[in-house]
């Protein structure tokens, strides 16, 4: 046996060799085959920057969040108690065969934050909690503890008997307690409060037998007018504007009373409070669109005559702090409020302002010191959200996490992009790996090793293109690579306008009484830095008009159940096609009717709940996958049944649906729409869970373009798309504009704007410091006068 000495690790290290903890440094992905990947094996370097590029649908966020990120998450996840397991969202294992070299990841995604009317940038953040704890402590006069600053904390008080137990003995004790809060009595810290116009609940000609009743849902056989017609408090045959004021009382604002209606014990109740507490405590965003179309009739919002919609109660908005009371300082422009909680010199808080001070300096830095604290939440665009989202991560003292962006730079102008990169670039040199999908030329640049997917969307994608350096991406001959360096020229002419909508005295959000002259017959682009007051101006003013539609970034939410079939409306002329060809009714032809496969209900797979752990999906052996019964399938349209025809990509179903057996114009006309804005390779029947956001968006864009309208509004349409798809996009908006449409986009990829016929820059900064129109006219002016931030960048970009 050899005695040499082994060689401890200290002198392992001084002749050379490495710690073998040095060594992994990879993420090794093996076989991946989410949604579309096919196969995909590659290895990404740690403490690096990896931005993944392709076109919309080619795989990169299978790859990045369905792949890596999840099975990250689900690892974690499986960490915790089975007990704190059953509170959290149960993920499956991802579709790959080897994941190896996985850290923590922190997912900053595009997702609305949500639209609670409770929650605002204040709240999410922690940043209110911060200045409540500051007011609570410094605030004059002295109100109470953090939560009487809090307007979703109520004032409330009580006493009574408390029975406990002490050394063998019950004593029955009097205790009081009190909790203040600094909710507003009067709008319950919402900031408005709602009158409700009578004559859209109800036509007063009518009885309740007759359908008196407007509301959605109230229908006469239904259970709500049953409750009324048999509540005996009320005559079901007399017209409304016959009865008694007692029995309006009774019908309008009776408080909730036990009754029999049959035999069914039920609770009978005004139909003031009813529709209140069923309609109006959701909020308005998350209403389904025929409710909310019914709350705007029905409906007045007012601010709040008690606390002025400032949410807080006299008590919180009576403490100050150097003459500014809480309710102004959440008002006030994040950059304003930074500097004055700098301004603060108080010994015994100074950690407190540190950390608060830091955190705002945090929304500078990012670009969003134009937002203030009590801005609604839900009222964030996605960029807006996903970089307030990051504001918790920049003062992290955490190093060694992989942060996963999607598409970061969404909502900035040219100008902000460049600070993007140099937070982007922060988190990696503090030793973490950061991982971005992102189309904008300017921010692959920055990019340590850059991954193409492709090389098309949907079935024709998943694969690996190309892998290596930027220089080498631009040198490579795959679709990104070629379109890296595109630069759409100025047009030689512009078209002429046909007339103009006239704004007059704009001044919602941060406009400065704003008058302008938008064109008809052309292509407009708005632009301007991020929260110069583009949307204010166009969704304010424009929005809303008669023959405007308007399509906004609102994501579009969908089941598994959901399909671009079902979304745009084609799965109703189709199933009528299939009926009338086989002389059935319609409804056999719906996976979430009659038709469906009994097994799964017309999932199509059958999942299995495994308690704690992930439920486990499978194929359906009944209907293999199909979502519809054996004897719906026996039905043919063209040659083909149902499922056949979901399973087909739209550039396929085109010519299928166009003439022949199967022609259905109906149907065809929204495949043309689909196919019109680059959802070609999309098929009908897949799941909407699996569209990418740019994939979602286009959709949203299509169903919109049925809508009769003379102006169409676009909201940043160039989210989500690769280069080779922008110049797709503005053949679709030429289309448009040529046919006779006025097209306004809201706007600041510079190939859109160097193809307006008219543009319309709002600035000059963010905020209060923008909110003015700095230049109107064509972009061969904006680029000649370089006068504006926008101009500087259009001119760079174009190569004037």
């Amino acid at each position: 046996m050899s005695t040499t000495p082994e060689v401890s690790a200290p002198a392992a290290a001084s002749v050379g060799a490495p710690h073998p903890a040095d060594t992994h440094d990879l993420i090794r992905v093996v076989g991946a085959r989410e949604n579309n990947l096919k196969n995909v094996s590659i290895d990404l370097p740690k403490r690096r920057l990896t931005v993944f590029t392709g076109v919309s649908g080619s795989g990169k966020s299978s790859l990045v969040f369905a792949t890596i990120a999840a099975e990250s998450q689900r690892m974690i996840n499986e960490t915790y108690s089975s007990f704190v397991q059953n509170f959290m969202p149960s993920q499956s294992r991802p579709d790959v065969d080897v994941l190896e070299g996985l850290t923590t990841a922190i997912i900053v995604d595009q997702e609305r934050m949500g639209a609670n009317v409770r929650s605002t940038v204040g709240t999410a953040t922690d940043t209110g909690a911060l200045l409540r704890i500051l007011f609570s402590r410094l605030g004059q006069p002295h109100v109470g503890a953090p939560q009487a600053f809090s307007f979703n904390v109520a004032s409330v008080s009580g006493a009574g008997a408390v029975t406990f137990e002490k050394g063998g003995v019950t004593t029955k004790e009097r205790r009081e307690f009190s909790i203040t809060g600094g909710m507003c009595q009067r709008c319950e810290g919402m900031g408005r409060v709602n009158d409700i116009d009578l004559t859209q609940l109800y036509d007063d000609s009518k009885s309740l037998s007759e359908g008196a009743l407007t509301i959605p849902g109230y229908t006469v056989d239904g259970w709500y007018v049953k409750i009324f017609t048999g509540s005996g408090f009320l005559d079901a045959d007399k017209p409304i504007r016959d009865y008694t004021k007692k029995e309006l009382h009774d019908f309008l604002y009776k408080e909730p009373v036990k009754v029999k209606v049959g035999d069914i014990n039920m609770t009978y109740e005004g139909l003031v409070p009813k529709v209140q507490k069923s309609m109006l405590s959701k909020d308005r965003e998350a209403m389904q669109p025929h409710i909310r179309a019914f709350v705007d009739r029905a409906v007045t919002f007012t601010t709040c005559p008690e606390c002025n919609g400032t949410r807080l109660n006299e008590g919180a908005r009576s403490s100050r702090i150097d003459g500014v009371n809480i309710a102004e300082a959440s008002a006030m422009q994040i950059s304003d409020l930074a500097a004055w909680v700098r301004g603060l010199d108080e010994p015994s808080v100074t950690p407190l302002l540190t950390a608060l001070g830091d955190t705002l300096d945090s929304f500078v830095s990012i670009g969003l010191g134009y937002l203030s604290l009590d801005r609604p939440a839900g009222t964030l665009s996605g960029g807006e959200a996903q970089r307030t989202k990051m504001i918790r991560h920049l003062g992290s003292s955490l190093t060694d996490v992989t942060y996963v962006f999607d598409e970061p730079t969404i909502g900035l102008h040219p100008h902000d992009i460049q600070r993007m990169n140099e937070l982007l670039l922060r988190l990696r040199d503090k030793g973490n790996t950061v991982l971005v999908v992102e189309h904008k030329p300017e921010a692959i640049a920055i990019a340590d090793h850059v991954v193409d997917l492709g090389p098309r969307a949907g079935t024709a994608g998943g694969e690996i293109q190309f892998e290596g350096t930027v220089d080498g991406l631009r040198a490579s001959d795959t679709l990104t690579g070629r379109h890296l360096d595109d630069r759409a020229a100025l047009k030689d002419a512009v078209r002429a306008r046909s007339g103009v909508i006239e704004v007059r005295g704009a001044s919602a959000n941060n406009l400065h009484d704003v008058d302008v002259d938008v064109p008809l017959g052309v292509l407009t682009v708005v632009t301007g830095v991020a929260g110069s007051g583009k949307s204010s101006l166009v969704h304010g003013s424009i929005s809303g008009r008669e023959g405007v539609v308007s399509i906004d970034q609102g994501a579009i939410k969908g089941s598994r159940r959901s399909n671009p079939a079902t979304y745009t409306g084609l799965l109703e002329p189709i199933r009528k096609a299939f009926a009338k060809a086989n002389g059935v009714k319609p409804a056999l032809f719906s996976a979430n009717s009659e038709g469906a496969c009994p097994n799964c209900n017309g999932n199509g797979v059958i999942y299995t709940d495994l308690g704690v752990m992930a439920s486990v999906s499978s194929t359906c052996e009944v209907c293999e996958g199909k979502r519809f019964q054996a004897s719906v399938l026996e039905f043919t349209l063209g040659g083909k049944d149902i499922s056949e025809v979901l399973a087909m990509p739209v550039s396929e179903a085109l010519p299928f649906f166009a003439d022949g057996e199967a022609k259905t114009p109906a149907a065809h006309a929204i495949l043309d729409r689909l196919a019109d804005v680059g959802l070609g390779y999309v098929s009908l029947g897949q799941p909407l869970t699996t569209l990418s956001g740019g994939e979602r968006q286009r959709l949203k864009l299509a169903t919109h373009m049925g809508e009769k309208g003379g102006v169409y509004i676009l909201d940043e349409p160039t989210t989500g798309l690769h280069l080779a798809d922008v110049e797709n996009l503005l053949g679709l908006l030429d289309r448009l504009v040529d046919s006779g449409k006025s097209v306004i986009v809201i706007e600041h990829h510079q190939a859109v704007m160097a193809h307006a016929d008219w543009i319309i820059d709002v600035g000059p900064g963010a905020g209060h410091d923008g909110g003015s129109i700095v230049f109107e006219g064509t972009p061969a002016d904006l680029v000649a006068a370089r006068s504006t931030l926008t101009g500087e960048h259009l001119a760079a970009y174009v190569g004037a």
